[in-house]
């Protein structure tokens, strides 16, 4: 169980050093059905038998209409977590790729598929949605802000959405990705494989790999970014923000 040890001090050192979780908060988790979201869900159910500040954890999977999605495997996991879970179903699919034939359809996927998880939070009463974002999106997407946008720029570690009165947190900020990975395999998380069409052909994925090429001769090139980024205080990182080396912590 070393690698639930692992992302558990990654995960709870990010909580800390950003006051993401407070007494008598109910977190809904995005479960897209990939390796991210169910590790961090995996780590927020399971943090709550020692954190010292009392929440619940709910989980959330937008549907987006594709032909043959199934979710049982992940209610099955959450129903083992003692995590409430709900299904969203919606027709993004079909009105991104049939009714608007979008040529760049992930920015929109992505706003439609966020409105819908955001209003499904509210309604299953949750004051905070937790995302799996990790240490290697967020270098990624300041990489991709500076080459397509031309500005220095990041998603936050925590954002308070005022129409909507619910608060985004990304706890696994200082997990790398490699970690990820490596706990899914280990946990046997039931990895609900995309449907998408654009799966794998997407603007982050050519970031990714132009980012493992440079360090393969950089090394320590995302290490650097990621801590220009808290030194900056971008986007609510902080100065004092702490890496991923992180070891296993006292669950005592």
């Amino acid at each position: 169980m070393n690698e639930l040890k692992r992302l558990l001090s990654f995960v709870r050192r990010a909580v800390d050093d950003y006051g993401m979780i407070n007494d008598g908060d109910v977190i809904a988790v995005g479960v897209s059905g990939g390796k991210d979201s169910l590790a961090l869900l995996k780590t927020l159910a399971e943090m709550r038998r020692f954190y010292p500040k009392k929440y619940e954890v709910k989980a959330i999977t937008i549907d987006m209409g594709f032909e043959g999605s199934n979710f049982s495997t992940i209610e099955d996991y959450c129903n083992a977590l003692n995590v409430e879970y709900r299904v969203v179903k919606t027709d993004i699919a079909k009105i991104i790729f049939d009714v608007r034939r979008e040529p760049n359809p992930c920015s929109l996927c992505a706003k439609m598929r966020r409105g819908s998880l955001h209003l499904a939070a509210q309604e299953m009463g949750c004051n905070k949605v937790a995302l799996g974002h990790h240490f290697d999106d967020v270098v990624e997407t300041f990489m991709m802000n500076l080459f397509f946008e031309g500005r220095l720029g990041c998603f936050s570690p925590v954002t308070y959405l005022s129409n909507r009165k619910i608060t985004l947190i990304r706890p696994m900020i200082y997990a790398m990705e490699k970690d990820v990975v490596y706990f899914a395999r280990r946990q046997e998380l039931p990895i609900v494989t995309s449907l998408c069409p654009e799966d794998h052909n997407t603007e982050r994925e050519n970031m990714k790999n132009l980012l493992a090429d440079i360090e393969k001769t950089n090394k320590g090139l995302k290490h650097r970014i990621f801590k220009a980024i808290c030194k900056g205080q971008l986007d609510g990182f902080s100065e004092k923000g702490r890496y991923p080396d992180a070891g296993p912590i006292d669950e005592n």
